[in-house]
């Protein structure tokens, strides 16, 4: 009796193996896993996102490597995992808040906007001829004076968090949120708490260069990103407090 081998549910069409596994949404996943550590904390004061630029090359302009886009006035979102596929998230997502605008004459919810963009991001696992989207994206924002923090899964999937990361470093930054976050933290504090993990976790150089926040504020409601100095200024606070041990040979 001829067996369909295991292989063949991984090709051309997202569908079921017998084991009940998609195999293409774990292949994007394992994409994600890959890519720039990014993450988002909530705080009282707001939320705020934090990404590793990985400069893998002294030649790139470095303006060019954005991570952390603005979507609404109030909404602002990471992306890692595919580039292109997180550029086009990011336009529908833009795109969805402007319709909200001139249907409704209102922002749209963070809520609201992280499930269309599930949505969307679901219906790529159910249709052939196409894949997933092989990036994840962390969309935060502020609505009805309370912050809001969600993170989109290649599956379609939508959680929303405390405090979170995705890509690379992962593990890394939720051992440390696990251990020292807290609710009563403010919009600085969250900042200095972001930044520690990714100090951890880089080998090479640690500057404003190679660092990307975003903050939204729960009173001004505003999306807005640091400046290299007032980023450079934090990574100098954690640097000092937690200083790396020399290798010895």
């Amino acid at each position: 009796m001829y067996m369909a081998p295991q292989m063949g549910y991984d090709r051309a069409i997202t569908v079921f193996s017998p084991d009940g596994r998609l195999f293409q949404v774990e292949y994007a996943r394992e994409a994600v896993k890959r890519g720039s550590t990014v993450i988002g904390i909530k705080c009282r004061e707001g939320v705020a996102l934090l990404v590793d630029k990985r400069v893998a090359s002294k030649l790139l302009e470095l303006p060019s490597l954005e991570k952390i886009f603005q979507i609404d006035d109030h909404i602002g979102a990471a992306s890692s995992g595919l580039v292109a596929d997180g550029r086009i998230l990011i336009d529908r997502a833009r795109v969805e808040a402007q319709i909200n605008r001139i249907t409704y004459n209102e922002p749209i919810g963070v809520a609201a906007l992280a499930k269309k963009i599930c949505d969307h991001k679901q219906t790529y696992t159910q249709y052939g001829g196409v894949r997933p989207y092989g990036t994840a994206l962390l969309i935060a924002g502020v609505d009805d004076d309370k912050p809001h923090l969600f993170e989109t899964d290649p599956s379609g999937a939508l959680l929303e968090y405390k405090a979170t990361a995705i890509g690379a470093g992962r593990s890394a930054a939720i051992e440390v949120f696990e251990a020292e976050y807290d609710e009563r933290v403010d919009l600085e504090g969250a900042i200095l708490l972001g930044v520690k993990p990714l100090y951890k976790a880089v080998e090479g150089q640690f500057d404003a260069s190679t660092v990307e926040v975003g903050v939204i504020d729960v009173k001004t409601k505003k999306f807005k990103k640091l400046s290299t100095e007032e980023i450079q200024g934090y990574i100098q606070r954690v640097i000092a407090k937690h200083p790396k041990e020399e290798k010895k040979d």
